[in-house]
């Protein structure tokens, strides 16, 4: 789905420059005119990482839209450099992260690492570093990376009108968690919320910023992603409604407090259930529970421990939603459920 707002001309400019501020301007399109039933408007490509609408002006599918065009593509940047085989196993796509193109480079293309790092900053003249993505590793899930071009790893990604400071060789930031994190901006409204694995504020930013919680509890482990969550909260200005906590969150989740708990982690998080329900108030709330699970089991094992959790702590459970994030790994899913959790 090709995504756009369709603004009167004379607001054309103003909603451009927010697009390219907040950076959910498609630059692979073209800003076209278009005259409807109702007059002339000009409409604007926007990415996913747009919301459902902008300063009033919906954010709807766009009909035959028009690309443009693009000679310099990777492989057409690379031509005369890599022999037909090697231009064949360049990848075909990478990440963008602030100013930081992240790249997965096969072993095989070691020696064209670099010429293809150069290819990528002529096609982004925005970007100035790129990284090499290994995968993840590690209690933290650090990124394994390595800088192949540029003098610097920190940057700051701009996203649904959030900051986030990173340095992209210490925290990772998943690009499939997006829609996830547009949603939960949406909800907490006046709630107390704790979010027991906040890394730099994945979903602690976005819901203060937009939902304007009562209070949200961000706990975090890791003093890396902890430090860049403090700079975050300041960044971004919620400092009235995020209160940090450098610890485990076994430990430091208060009890009965919450009207919602984010558990946002993947790997060991159904170890923490029992967490999560007790930080409920004991009138009940909804939880947040993400898992990666086999595909034939997606729908069975996250819900079965949830309800096998708060059974022993003598509560009951609604399933509300069990949702696909992303693919994982083959075979294997990331997925999310709300749960409502009461007496």
């Amino acid at each position: 789905m090709h995504r756009m707002i369709r603004v009167p001309p004379e607001k054309g400019e103003e909603i451009r420059k927010k697009a390219v501020i907040e950076g959910f301007l498609d630059t692979a399109r073209k800003i076209r005119k278009v005259r409807t039933e109702e007059g002339n408007f000009l409409e604007i490509p926007v990415t996913e990482a747009a919301y459902d609408s902008v300063e009033s002006f919906l954010v709807l599918e766009q009909k035959n839209p028009e690309f443009l065009e693009n000679p310099n593509s990777l492989k057409e940047s690379l031509k005369g450099s890599l022999s037909e085989p090697e231009l064949a196993l360049v990848p075909a796509g990478w990440q963008i992260l602030g100013n930081i193109i992240i790249v997965s480079i096969p072993e095989i293309l070691e020696d064209k690492k670099t010429r293809i790092a150069e290819a990528l900053l002529s096609m982004y003249p925005r970007c100035r570093t790129v990284v090499r993505d290994f995968g993840i590793e590690g209690q933290f899930r650090q990124p394994k990376r390595e800088l192949l071009l540029g003098s610097g790893t920190e940057t700051i990604h701009k996203e649904h009108g959030c900051f986030f400071k990173q340095d992209v060789t210490k925290v990772m930031y998943s690009k499939g968690n997006l829609e996830e994190r547009k949603r939960m901006s949406k909800l907490g409204k006046g709630e107390i919320v704790v979010d027991m694995f906040a890394g730099i504020g994945y979903f602690s930013i976005p819901m203060a910023v937009h939902s304007k919680p009562k209070k949200i509890v961000s706990i975090e482990i890791n003093p890396e992603s902890f430090a860049y969550l403090k700079e975050n909260i300041k960044l971004n200005h919620v400092e009235d409604i995020i209160t940090p906590i450098l610890e485990d969150c076994s430990q430091a989740a208060p009890e009965g407090e919450a009207d919602r708990v984010i558990m946002g982690y993947v790997g060991t998080t159904h170890h923490y259930l029992e967490t999560a329900i007790r930080a409920l108030k004991k009138s009940g709330g909804v939880l947040h529970y993400h898992e990666t699970v086999p595909e034939n089991l997606a729908r069975i094992r996250p819900e079965e421990r949830i309800e096998e959790a708060a059974k022993s702590l003598g509560k009951k459970v609604e399933v509300l939603e069990t949702r696909q994030i992303k693919k994982y790994s083959p075979g294997v899913l990331h997925v999310v459920v709300d749960a409502r959790i009461c007496e």
